[in-house]
Order: C-alpha cells, then structure tokens, then sequence
C-alpha cells in the first residue's frame, strides 16, 4: 500500500495524472481489464481524482459523475457510481461481468465498497480521508 498526503485539489490532480502515467507504460502485457474501486466520503475527492485519471489516459471528453445513470462509457474507460445502488446485482444487469472481463476496458468505480463482492480479487483498491484543512490522505492499494 502507498500513502499519498495531498494539500490541495491541484496535486489530487497530478496524482491520478501520475498514476495513469505508469499504467499507459505497463498496459500491453495485461490479459484482463483493469478495475479500481474507490471508496471515501462525500467531497473526499474521488471524482477530481477520476476526472484527472481519465485526462492522464488521454481521454479528451470531460467526466461527470454517474450518480444516476450508474455508468459512462469513455473509450475503454467504464466510470460507475454505486452510490445510490441498494443490491450489486443492479450493477450486473449492465453487463458488468463483460466488462470486466475485456482485457481493454479499465474500470474506475465510486463506491466500490457496495459491491465488493463481485469486484476481481485484484481490484485496486483507493481510499480517500478527508483530513483538516482541507487536505486528503490517498491510500492506493
């Protein structure tokens, strides 16, 4: 696990931008997708951090959250929001399990935790805390 301390909305920024760096460089040899479950608060960051991953990928169209629709489809970026889903079975009715299974798609999914269960067992797992002063503490596991 790596612990980020960011101060601002600027270096959540740079850090997904980062992150989306190194997965550009090391994206060949995968044999299935890539999926990262992003749990915290509301206003912790997970949509900023989102956003700025997708720019990293080199995605041009701009991210809004899919709080209602559950999901947006951005070339092979697949965003989810579980927030408002009672059952993961919500979820699977998207063709989720297809998905997941293409090696091309990456899947960045806000409130993870909801539905755990059905997530890869190599889910990257990023936590946001909201920290005084307006900082964040960035856990990527």
């Amino acid at each position: 696990m790596e612990t980020f301390l960011v101060q601002n909305k600027k270096q959540t920024e740079n850090l997904a931008k980062m992150l989306a760096s190194e997965i550009l460089k090391h994206r060949n040899n995968k044999k299935q997708s890539l999926v990262f479950g992003f749990v915290g608060n509301l206003g912790a960051g997970k949509t900023t951090f989102i956003q700025s991953f997708a720019k990293g990928l080199g995605i041009r169209s701009r991210l809004t959250s899919p709080t209602f629709v559950l999901m947006k489809k951005y070339n092979n970026l697949y965003h989810l929001d579980c927030y408002r889903i009672k059952d993961f079975k919500d979820i699977l009715a998207l063709d989720f399990a297809e998905i997941i299974n293409d090696f091309k798609n990456i899947v960045v999914i806000e409130w993870a935790e909801k539905i755990k269960k059905i997530l890869p067992k190599d889910t990257v797992w990023i936590k946001f805390k909201i920290l005084p002063n307006n900082k964040r503490k960035i856990e990527i596991n």
